[in-house]
């Protein structure tokens, strides 16, 4: 198996799009991507897109060939990839395993979605068909109820307050407000967030992450070619992936996610580093409570203490583990199939150390964490600065 590497990586401005086309925005990302890499189009073997429901967003399937099309790739394999919001991730460990193992040499990961082209109850039945629809949905289930469930057992279990969930959103926005591709630049206080609509208790409207469209796009290369680049190469130290129940009450604890936990080991034992080691990380925060479990089954903290890290700062640029300094899912947007990809855009900028304001000194690894509905499916990628 070959070392694999970061070589390019591109994203379009998140947010209500409405001037631009599904296929606008990705031909956008790739082509930054390209750029960025400095290579031609006509040097890329295979691509890997992820996308949740352009079926039931635009009414558009088959849009791997519609991309490889509009990109001027055709005929090169192109292959659309689902697993709800993890979609992105799982779409760019095809490309690692593609690269490292010898079939191909230059292969685009890509995510995309289109999500404000439909009412938001449309968008809301879109999204829920990531969720069992005969043992939950069909029962008037919906996302935000789910892990509003998850969040009162946390806090039953734990202690976990609804002002240190508010503390993640802030942090957030705190973040978008230096990136430029965020959807939101505007800064929240812990008493707005406490104090916006009810969606479902205790989330409230601040505590969850947008209606999104957005793409993003990464160029996968053996670390060979990356290391006679001019510069630092970003290598993929580890990938992992697992798979859990897709509905809630099947879960022996509602507290984290076991895919999570699964996948972070696999990816942990394969970078040989542990999460000691990690120094910037981009997690799943669809919820406020989501990324409160996620540094705990990360092993950022024990579990439990996943809100009281947050209280303490520790997860703000300048603290022991920063996370979501792109302003993450709540503030950057979260546009289900491309969000995957859109963190491993963060964490290269970060690695390279070109992230600007929102840039963690001296980040030499970094993490990404990708969730597919409640935690039915989990990917983590762990990155490290190449020589």
């Amino acid at each position: 198996m070959r070392d694999v590497a970061i070589i390019g990586v591109g994203i379009t401005k998140f947010g209500e799009l409405w001037d631009l086309s599904f296929r606008q925005m990705i031909i956008e990302a790739g082509a930054r991507a390209l750029e960025d890499a400095d290579i031609d189009g006509k040097q890329i073997d295979a691509m890997y897109i992820g996308n949740m429901s352009a079926g039931q967003f635009i009414c558009q399937e088959h849009i791997a060939s519609l991309i490889a099309d509009h990109a001027g790739l055709a005929p090169i394999p192109s292959t659309r990839v689902e697993g709800a919001c993890a979609s992105g991730g799982l779409a760019l460990r095809q490309a690692v395993i593609s690269v490292a193992s010898g079939v191909h040499d230059y292969v685009v990961a890509a995510g995309i979605e289109k999500m404000t082209d439909v009412m938001t109850e449309q968008a809301t039945g879109a999204l829920a068909t990531a969720a069992d629809q005969e043992w939950e949905v069909n029962a008037g289930a919906t996302f935000p109820g789910l892990y509003a469930l998850m969040a009162r057992r946390h806090m039953y279990e734990f202690g976990t307050t609804e002002e240190q969930m508010a503390m993640v959103a802030v942090k957030n926005h705190n973040n978008a407000c230096m990136n430029p591709c965020a959807q939101y630049h505007t800064r929240i206080t812990v008493e707005s967030v406490l104090k916006s609509p009810p969606v479902v208790l205790p989330l409230k409207l601040l505590d969850c992450s947008p209606i999104t469209d957005g793409a993003a796009c990464v160029i996968v290369a053996p670390a060979e070619k990356a290391r006679k680049m001019d510069r630092v190469p970003v290598i993929v130290a580890g990938t992992g992936q697992a798979s859990d129940t897709i509905s809630l009450h099947s879960r022996q604890s509602l507290t984290g996610l076991m895919a999570t936990t699964r996948a972070a080991d696999m990816a942990y034992k394969m970078a040989r580093v542990g999460p000691e080691d990690i120094d910037v990380a981009e997690v799943h925060d669809c919820f406020t409570i989501a990324e409160i479990m996620a540094i705990e089954d990360l092993g950022f903290c024990k579990k439990g203490e996943g809100g009281k890290l947050t209280e303490e700062g520790q997860t703000e640029i300048g603290g022991k583990i920063p996370v979501n300094t792109s302003g993450g899912l709540k503030g950057k947007g979260h546009p289900v199939g491309a969000t995957g990809i859109a963190q491993v855009v963060e964490i290269v900028h970060q690695l390279r150390g070109d992230a600007g304001k929102r840039q963690v000194k001296g980040a030499e690894i970094g993490l990404t964490h990708n969730v597919g509905g409640t935690g039915g499916t989990a990917v983590v990628h762990i990155f490290k600065r190449g020589d």
